[in-house]
């Protein structure tokens, strides 16, 4: 059920107060810092992350709340030294979506979505605090593989990219010859460096087509896991253990649970 806007403010007030109170009341909240808070804000993203890719709506709203408590800890603990509080957050944001959305908010013309992309870098740069240079919006603490992708899609919102996507092609192949050369000659810092090529060329490879890298890659780890332990509940109902079998034992189990549609 859906609820009017009215009750949607009702219940973020009534976050508002019971934070309010808890900060006051509850040990463990009173004593928690930005610092405090910071790994447990990004393991709680990291779980609505899980539950988004696993599509699991209950777990969605609730992972949802988990994160907005973090976003309301930390407005409160700024209010606390007359810093900012949650309206500033909530004004911010806005300003910030109008200032970036002219073609809703004012005379620009963008009617699709690649539109809007051209015009996104440079309307951030014109920002009042803002990024100083197209790459400097890409936060250092990223994922490898996220950050791969978000300087790549940042720079290709300024023209900086192929003109047909099928010359990535070209680039994968080349990065890969020379990862292998770097393996033959042992050189074990080169090999490191040309695979990092490669890696960066794919994920260039997944923007252009339009594949999320890390949804991916996450899809493929959940598969691993998945024949993996088929493989070794098989083999525990066997009797044996997976050090004891060989490579083509493993392989007739690992086959049988790819046919399982694992």
């Amino acid at each position: 059920m859906m609820h009017t806007r009215q009750e949607q403010m009702e219940a973020f007030g009534r976050l508002l107060d019971i934070l309010d109170e808890l900060r006051v009341k509850c040990p463990w909240d009173k004593k928690q810092t930005n610092e405090s808070l910071r790994l447990n804000t990004i393991e709680e993203v990291y779980e609505l992350c899980d539950a988004l890719m696993k599509n699991d709506q209950n777990n969605i709203c609730k992972e949802l709340g988990d994160v907005l408590l973090h976003v309301v800890f930390y407005a409160k603990i700024g209010s606390e030294t007359d810093s900012f509080d949650i309206k500033d957050v909530c004004d911010k944001l806005c300003d910030k979506l109008v200032f970036r959305h002219p073609h809703v908010f004012g005379e620009v013309k963008a009617d699709t979505a690649e539109k809007v992309s051209e015009n996104w870098e440079q309307i951030k740069l014109k920002e009042k605090d803002g990024n100083k240079s197209v790459l400097s919006g890409v936060p250092d603490a990223l994922p490898s593989l996220i950050k791969s992708y978000r300087i790549q899609d940042k720079a290709r919102n300024v023209g900086f990219d192929w003109e047909e996507r099928e010359q990535v092609w070209t680039k994968v192949k080349e990065e890969i010859s020379e990862f292998e050369s770097e393996v033959t000659n042992m050189d074990k810092d080169k090999a490191e460096a040309e695979f990092g090529d490669v890696l960066f060329s794919l994920i260039n490879a997944a923007r252009l087509y339009k594949i999320n890298p890390d949804n991916a890659l996450e899809r493929t780890n959940q598969k691993f896991i998945r024949r993996f332990n088929f493989l070794e509940e098989h083999t525990i109902k066997q009797g044996k253990k997976l050090q004891e079998m060989t490579l083509e034992e493993m392989d007739a189990i690992w086959n049988e649970a790819k046919a399982k549609g694992l």
